[in-house]
């Protein structure tokens, strides 16, 4: 499938798009939290910045690479609300304290780097954009946008993730995300195409993150692990490998599947879909516990 229309979800919110068989085709879940592009009047109207400033927030079209799975069984779940709004791949309590009036005293908050960076819950700046708001929010906003987007989209997500490991024994979340061309590592080194993330073996285990990782390099895109990306709140939440759920972060050079302008998808798209298929597929087929590897060693 190239740059076509999207496959019809059986459910709309204002949280997501989500496609679900009525009986998935194998363990694997597909989430795509940063796609979101539905940008309402009253969020366009509070912003100090330009639409396109706040679109530089989004993994642009990363929903792309994730549509053809649909047609094979594999339940795909698409943000809807844009990351401006509100970022799904952030704990619930991330929230900058300076830019949310009338927080209760009884509400813990829980702080970290990207927070500090400008990047939590409701992102509050971008590198080369000061402040995206003209002015705060209240307490009540933010309420809001957790109870009409965030607990909806991760409740269905968990809801998915049950469903798979129901049928298969246990579940493998991939969390599609795209990022910017990293630099080379070293010169004469291939920069990375692709990030592998389990928070440093926490949500996944080291055979699934080799298997992924060796699938892409057979399609020729070099692989880094855990660095610079080890993953975020969607794989902390939903990885949980003693319990049979396991969860790999998927970052996308964007310029593998984007055009020159890093706007539309782009003449690689469709080598991309097939790279993300493929993974999809070797994961589905692998049992993700390494007892019987460790056994013949």
């Amino acid at each position: 499938m190239g740059h076509s229309a999207p496959p019809v979800p059986t459910e709309t919110t204002p949280a997501y798009d989500l496609y679900e068989p009525a009986v998935p085709a194998g363990p694997v879940v597909v989430s795509v939290p940063h796609a979101g592009r539905d940008y309402d009047a009253a969020l366009l109207a509070q912003a100090r910045v330009r639409r396109d400033v706040l679109q530089r927030l989004e993994d642009r079209w990363a929903d792309m690479l994730a549509y053809p799975l649909v047609d094979q069984g594999v339940p795909v779940l698409v943000a809807r609300v844009p990351r401006a709004a509100i970022d799904l791949n952030r704990h619930e309590r991330e929230i900058d304290a300076a830019m949310v009036g009338g927080i209760p005293r009884d509400v813990p908050l829980q702080s970290s780097a990207k927070l500090r960076g400008g990047l939590g819950l409701i992102p509050r700046r971008l590198p080369g954009a000061h402040e995206l708001w003209q002015r705060s929010l209240g307490w009540a906003e933010v309420v809001r946008r957790i109870e009409l987007f965030h607990r909806p989209y991760h409740a269905t997500l968990a809801r998915l993730m049950r469903a798979a490991r129901d049928a298969y024994g246990h579940a493998i979340l991939i969390d599609l995300h795209s990022m910017p061309p990293l630099p080379p590592p070293t010169a004469g080194q291939a920069a990375a195409g692709l990030v592998l993330g389990d928070r440093f073996g926490r949500s996944a285990s080291a055979r699934l993150m080799t298997l992924a990782a060796d699938v892409a390099a057979a399609h020729g895109i070099a692989v880094a692990q855990n660095h610079p990306y080890a993953g975020d709140h969607m794989v902390e939440r939903h990885g949980r490998p003693m319990h049979g759920l396991y969860a790999i972060q998927v970052e996308c050079d964007r310029s593998l599947y984007l055009d020159e302008a890093m706007d539309q998808p782009g003449p690689g798209l469709a080598a991309m879909q097939k790279v993300v298929a493929a993974i999809v597929n070797a994961l589905a087929h692998e049992l993700p516990r390494s007892d019987y590897a460790m056994a013949a060693e």
